[in-house]
C-alpha cells in the first residue's frame, strides 16, 4: 500500500503538492483526477522517487524500488528503435538477463497485443501502440505497484478501451495500480478515486461514494436547441453544462426546476424533446468540488 501524509513540494511560489494525505490499499485500481496543473505529476513522481518532496513522506508499505513501475505521461522511448529494441534496452538500465528479458516481452507483448509489431520501429506506431509500449517497458521488470500518469491522454477512444482491459487483467492478477487521468468515465472504472486540485487533496472515495456526497439533484434536458447558455439565466437552476445534444441542470428543487424549464422552452417556441431526472455522474461531482476551490 501507499501512505502518504502532508506532503508538500512547491516550485518558486507555486504549491504543487500542498500537505497532501492519501491512502493508496494494496490490490486497488486507485485513480488521481484532476484538471491540468492541479498537481497530479508532481505527486506521482513524488511517490517515483524521481522528486524530493520539501516536506512529508511518501510511505511504499511491502513494496521495494524494485516492486514499483513508472508510465511517465509523455511518450518517452527511442523512436529510431523497434519496439523489441526498446524493451531490451529499457530492460538492460535493470540489469535484467536477456533470456529472462525475451520470455517476459513475449508475454507482456502478447498481453499488450504487440506481438505481431516487435520490428516496427517506435516512430511508426499509432499513438495508442506508442502507449502500449511504454506500458510494456514499465512491465518488464514484473512491478507489483504499477504507476502511470495520464496514460491515454490524446489516444483514441477504442486505444482507451482496450488499454483499460489491460489494466483490469494486470489487476486482477494482482498487481496494485495507481493512475491519474483526465477523463471521467475512466474514474468511474477505479476502486477508489482522489480529486486533486491546486495542489490539495479535495476529496477521496469509491465512484460509488462520490457521486452519493453530490448535495443536488440533476435534470437531463434535450429540446431543438443548441446554445449552450440557453437555460443559464433561470433563477430555479443552479448550473447548466451542454453536451451538444443534451443539457444537464442542476437543481436543488426538482419539480420547480422542471416547470421552469418547460415554461421557458414553451414561450420561446422551443420544443421540449425530454426531460427527466438522472442521478449525478463523477463529472457533476468533480465540477462541484472545483467551482467549491474556486469560491
Amino acid at each position: 500500500m501507499i501512505v502518504i501524509s502532508s506532503l508538500s513540494k512547491s516550485f518558486g511560489k507555486v504549491n504543487a503538492v500542498n500537505r497532501v494525505d492519501l491512502h493508496v490499499p494494496e490490490g486497488d485500481i486507485f485513480g488521481l483526477v484532476g484538471p491540468d496543473g492541479a498537481g497530479k505529476t508532481t505527486l506521482l513522481r513524488i511517490i517515483c522517487g524521481l522528486i524530493t518532496p520539501d516536506s512529508g513522506e511518501v510511505r511504499l508499505a511491502g513494496y521495494a524500488k524494485k516492486d514499483l513501475g513508472y508510465m511517465p505521461q509523455r511518450f518517452s522511448l527511442y523512436g529510431d528503435l523497434t519496439v523489441m529494441e526498446n524493451i531490451q534496452f529499457f530492460a538492460a538500465m535493470y540489469k535484467l538477463d536477456k533470456r529472462i528479458v525475451d520470455e517476459r516481452a513475449d508475454d507482456i507483448l502478447s498481453l499488450t497485443n504487440l506481438s505481431a509489431f516487435k520490428q516496427r520501429f517506435a516512430d511508426n506506431l499509432s499513438g495508442g501502440m506508442k502507449q502500449k509500449l511504454a506500458l510494456t517497458c514499465a512491465l518488464i521488470t514484473r512491478p507489483k505497484l504499477l504507476i502511470l500518469d495520464e496514460p491515454t491522454y490524446g489516444v483514441d477512444p477504442e486505444s482507451r478501451k482496450e488499454f483499460w482491459k489491460i489494466l483490469y487483467n494486470l489487476n486482477q492478477a494482482g498487481m496494485t495500480v495507481l493512475v491519474s487521468t483526465a477523463y471521467m468515465d475512466e474514474a468511474e472504472l477505479c476502486n477508489q478515486v482522489a480529486f486533486i486540485n491546486q495542489g490539495h487533496i479535495k476529496a477521496a472515495d469509491s465512484p460509488a461514494g462520490l457521486r452519493k456526497s453530490f448535495v443536488h439533484r440533476i435534470l437531463e434536458v434535450r429540446t431543438v436547441s443548441r446554445d449552450p447558455d440557453l437555460l443559464n439565466h433561470l433563477p430555479e437552476v443552479l448550473d447548466v453544462s451542454f453536451f451538444g445534444y443534451k443539457y444537464q441542470v442542476v437543481a436543488d428543487d426538482i419539480p420547480r426546476a422542471k416547470k421552469a424549464v418547460e415554461t421557458y422552452l414553451l414561450e420561446n417556441n422551443l420544443p421540449l424533446i425530454s426531460i427527466k431526472e438522472v442521478p449525478p455522474s463523477m463529472e457533476d461531482v468533480f465540477v462541484l468540488l472545483a467551482e467549491k476551490e474556486v469560491m
